[in-house]
């Protein structure tokens, strides 16, 4: 079987897919994915999730308005409604854009894995040899599992499967301590699911500002059943259908049953199922594909001609927004080798969709204290309380709050981070002033903010920071 020659090989179909535009009409162009058309974001992660977010959410506010003078009770929870509900949806975008590609002249789909043979070669499992000037790695990532005997038991799902599951379980055990963790013991706790979360270390969401960290167990802890300094040991099946969990605790054997587990230790980048450390640089601690600003693939330092990735196979983020704002450079970058773009880095924002809600942009406390020691700049540093604004009276809030972290002198936004309802939406125009160099002093007062929203906090958060402009 000879070699197939295209002008473009895209492997995923995630943010990959939006790659071809109306330069590639006259082209030919191949998309490998042997997974599910549409990528992590569609169908098992950012969508699909905040589908069981939003309904959990609502449940549990039901459930904890008696302070407002309001008596409400969820009396059912059709999971299976809910499921077929949301991948009715989903699994008709997936499989109407898989449809769409292979009607298209210049593209060819291969419903396969593939792997490089040379810098510009692939071989798919099936054995196709496939070949182009231009290569893009947009491979995402998958879910790590522990190392631990029963760990392949029918009652351990991963955010791959444990959203398509038949009936909403008594008892979810969630092992974990990042977003993926948080976000599913909201959805199970809210949906009526007795909920333990299990994490081998001591802190909860690492990569936040260690006081939305500490804040967030204490409430995550009033919620569900949160067990820190679990080491895992062993998976056991039960004659009943249950599982027993074997953990070590302070020298001590500690055994939960429960009805199902969830893993969410993590994700690694799939560039091992490239063979891609054999061609170009590939970190050995985190997996990801070493890539440049323009997000041409390095081999010993130095970019490969034509060779391009974009996503979780490179990008430490792991966001979806990351990933598109990646395709678009790439997506310039094939067509304009001469005149390259970079992606903008400096200001990525992330949320977790939890109860409370959380969102952060820039530099921890931490790292701006570090910064502003090296650089010879004072630290200005605001918490506003989202119960101190008008909105926040309504909702007789007292656990959200808006931390900012600014240059005392130059008004500088370094970070933002909030915690409380609807922090994704409050930290919008956080990022906005960051992006476009507003000091927080301009930010607050060169603009109207609506009374009384909550969006309030963020203004008087901003001419809280005692910074000169």
């Amino acid at each position: 079987m000879g070699t197939q020659e295209f002008d473009l090989i895209i492997i995923g179909s995630g943010s990959g897919n939006s790659l071809i535009d109306g330069n590639w009409d006259n082209k030919k162009v191949a998309i490998i994915d042997g997974g599910t058309f549409g990528g992590t974001c569609l169908n098992f992660g950012c969508i699909p999730t905040k589908q069981y977010v939003y309904p959990a959410t609502v449940a549990h506010t039901a459930e904890h308005i008696d302070h407002l003078g309001v008596k409400a009770k969820v009396t059912d929870v059709n999971w299976s409604a809910m499921r077929d509900r949301i991948f009715a949806r989903i699994d008709a975008i997936s499989n109407g854009g898989l449809d769409y590609r292979k009607g298209l002249n210049n593209v060819t789909v291969f419903e396969e894995y593939a792997h490089f043979v040379d810098t510009h070669t692939l071989e798919t499992d099936s054995g196709a040899r496939l070949s182009a000037p231009q290569i893009v790695l947009a491979t995402g990532s998958r879910s790590v599992l522990p190392n631990v005997p029963g760990i392949d038991s029918s009652l351990v799902h991963t955010s791959d499967t444990v959203m398509r599951i038949d009936a909403l379980p008594a008892r979810v055990l969630i092992l974990g301590g990042g977003f993926i963790a948080a976000e599913f013991a909201h959805v199970f706790n809210g949906l009526g699911a007795e909920v333990i979360q299990a994490h081998r270390s001591d802190v909860l969401l690492r990569k936040n500002d260690s006081e939305i960290s500490q804040k967030f167990a204490e409430q995550a802890a009033k919620q569900w059943d949160l067990r820190l300094n679990r080491s895992l040991k062993e998976i056991r099946e039960n004659s009943d259908g249950t599982a027993t969990v074997t953990f070590k605790h302070k020298g001590k054997i500690e055994e939960i049953e429960t009805d199902l587990i969830l893993v969410a230790t993590g994700r690694r980048p799939n560039s091992d199922t490239l063979a891609a450390e054999k061609f170009f640089d590939v970190d050995e601690k985190t997996a990801l594909v070493s890539v440049d600003a323009a997000q041409r693939v390095l081999k010993d330092g130095e970019p490969v001609d034509g060779i391009f990735a974009l996503g979780d196979v490179s990008s430490m983020y792991q966001l979806k927004h990351v990933a598109n704002a990646e395709a678009r450079i790439v997506q310039y970058n094939l067509v304009h080798p001469e005149t390259m773009r970079e992606t903008d880095h400096r200001y990525v924002p992330a949320a977790v969709f939890t109860h409370p809600q959380i969102a952060h942009v820039g530099l921890t406390e931490e790292e701006a204290r570090e910064k502003a020691q090296d650089e010879g700049f004072e630290l200005a540093v605001k918490v506003q309380n989202i119960g101190d604004v008008a909105y926040g009276w309504a909702m007789e809030d007292s656990v959200g709050f808006v931390k900012l972290l600014a240059n005392k002198k130059t008004g500088e936004l370094l970070g933002a981070h909030i915690m409380g309802e609807e922090a994704s939406n409050l930290i919008q125009p956080i990022i906005q002033a960051m992006s476009f160099g507003l000091s927080a002093h301009e930010m607050a007062r060169g603009q109207y903010w609506i009374h009384p929203a909550l969006s309030e906090v963020i203004e008087n958060a901003l001419l809280g920071l005692e910074t000169e402009k």
